[in-house]
């Protein structure tokens, strides 16, 4: 197998523990893509085909509010899986955006490929139906984070569980993300430097 995908092997064994031999049998079917820095991995309206592993680079899912206001619904960084699962699985066109911040090297399989190996594969489907959870589990926490905690709270979260964030998208992207607008993130960073 090429060591060039270790990280992805590493990445579905870590997610769910298989053999060597079926971790290989996977990773055969992904193929390499690169983004530059401001490249569209997916538009708003077309259905998501693809499913990446971003083995280097950072992304982010936006949308707009109804004033039409850009607003970010995700990150994505090295070692995680980037796809708009919602328009992935139900072959409807996606209500949001995923565009490069930072040049992206990923290791991607598409809709119908992804559909044979779950078909075919026991493990894999175990690996795909982990993803999904976590992905699941993701969203609830953070549904419930911006409707039990503070502004000041959110920010020590994300700041303890993503700090790549910080270093790699612009404050008015987190600042959205968080559900503040930047001024209030400038003050809550601000205040919580003096501490």
């Amino acid at each position: 197998m090429h060591t060039d995908k270790q990280k992805l092997i590493d990445f579905i064994q870590n997610v769910f523990p298989m053999s060597l031999a079926s971790a290989n049998e996977i990773v055969a079917l992904f193929e390499e893509r690169e983004f530059t820095k401001n490249d569209f991995i997916l538009k708003e309206g077309k259905i998501c085909n693809e499913y990446h592993f971003i083995e280097e680079g950072f992304a982010r899912a936006y949308t707009f509010d109804t004033e039409g206001n850009d607003v970010t619904t995700a990150f994505y960084s090295s070692n995680q899986i980037l796809c708009e699962l919602f328009s992935f699985f139900k072959r409807v066109p996606s209500g949001e955006n995923i565009l490069a911040l930072a040049d992206c090297k990923t290791w991607c399989i598409s809709f119908d490929q992804l559909q044979v190996v779950f078909h075919n594969m026991p493990q894999f489907r175990e690996f795909g139906r982990a993803i999904l959870v976590n992905a699941y589990a993701q969203l609830k926490e953070r549904t419930l984070s911006v409707i039990r905690e503070t502004a000041e709270e959110r920010y020590i979260h994300l700041l303890q569980s993503s700090p790549d964030i910080f270093q790699q998208a612009p404050l008015k992207t987190i600042a959205s993300y968080m559900g503040i607008t930047d001024t209030s993130l400038s003050r809550i960073r601000r205040e919580f430097a003096k501490k």
